[in-house]
């Protein structure tokens, strides 16, 4: 196994704040835009960062091979604490995305096998952590710890897609993830929504909803 160089440019928010915390997790979260299926956030803790496997990077930037492998070596990794989270699709609809994906990440932060007493969190600030934090722009290609985190919120997404697949065949859940395609969405309008699609969320909602048909004739 080939680990990240001490000096990678994606150590640098870590060494940031070393001085002053202890654990520092990296959080970041996948399927904020689909249409059907959970929110997932993961959280991240390198307690020994000369052991970070050399690849991991923004998830957006790998090939699904490449994801699933990093995801099995920092499982693996005896110095890497982890934790995902998903808010499901009703959740989501009874408040919004953005409550629902504040809500994942504090879950995953909180399901740490050691408490974070720091976070670095990918985009913009998060509401709800139980400890301090940094939001990092694009933080999942500038932070190792958050694009550890991205790899496993990704992955785990994805594998939650693949069995919703088995009981969903119609919807192909296993191409799409879930995400808003043309595709996914001519399945929906053939079949209607099932238990999975978030019910506030275009074009679910136009479908449930069709706008009122003006009807009738003309005067002139």
């Amino acid at each position: 196994m080939d680990y990240l160089p001490g000096n990678s440019e994606l150590l640098v928010h870590e060494l940031k704040w070393d001085g002053e915390f202890s654990f520092i997790a990296g959080v970041d979260e996948a399927g904020r835009g689909c249409c059907a299926g959970p929110v997932c956030a993961a959280a991240v803790i390198f307690t020994d960062r000369s052991r970070i496997p050399a690849g991991v990077n923004d998830s957006k930037q790998l090939t699904h091979k490449q994801r699933m492998e990093l995801r099995e070596a920092i499982l693996a990794e005896p110095s890497a604490l982890t934790a995902v989270a998903m808010v499901d699709q009703d959740e989501i609809d009874r408040t919004d995305i953005l409550r629902a994906t504040w809500l994942a990440m504090r879950r995953a932060v909180l399901g740490l096998p050691r408490p974070a007493d720091f976070v670095l969190v990918d985009g913009n600030p998060v509401q709800g952590l139980p400890v301090p934090s940094e939001n990092i722009v694009k933080g999942d290609a500038k932070s190792a710890s958050i694009a550890a985190a991205s790899i496993l919120a990704k992955t785990s997404r994805d594998l939650f897609m693949f069995e919703a697949a088995k009981q969903y065949p119609q919807y192909r859940f296993e191409v799409h993830k879930g995400y808003c395609t043309r595709l996914h969405t001519d399945l929906i309008r053939k079949y209607g929504p099932c238990p999975l699609h978030r019910k506030t969320f275009e074009p679910v909602r136009s479908i449930l909803n069709p706008p009122d048909t003006v009807q009738g004739e003309f005067q002139f």
